[in-house]
């Protein structure tokens, strides 16, 4: 499946994908830049705790959020 992203930066979600993962409005996904260049899109759960449950099954968990909340820190300087 493919779509396209529009002048404003936006993209359709193809209506298979959102039938799915129960996708709908006000539904927050997360965008994560691999370390191969690709690109994950991830459904992420309203519960901070539900969205982190079960991560630490691929590796790096741990390390991936660490790196996240300082590069957040430093962001923010």
């Amino acid at each position: 499946m493919r779509s396209t992203i529009t002048s404003r930066g936006q993209t359709v979600i193809p209506a298979a994908i959102r039938d799915r993962f129960s996708l709908g409005p006000s539904k927050r996904l997360e965008w994560i830049v691999e370390a191969d260049g690709s690109i994950r899109v991830l459904p992420v759960d309203p519960s901070p705790v539900k969205a982190f449950r079960g991560t630490g099954k691929r590796g790096g968990s741990t390390q991936r959020l660490i790196a996240e909340r300082e590069a957040e820190r430093t962001a923010g300087r």
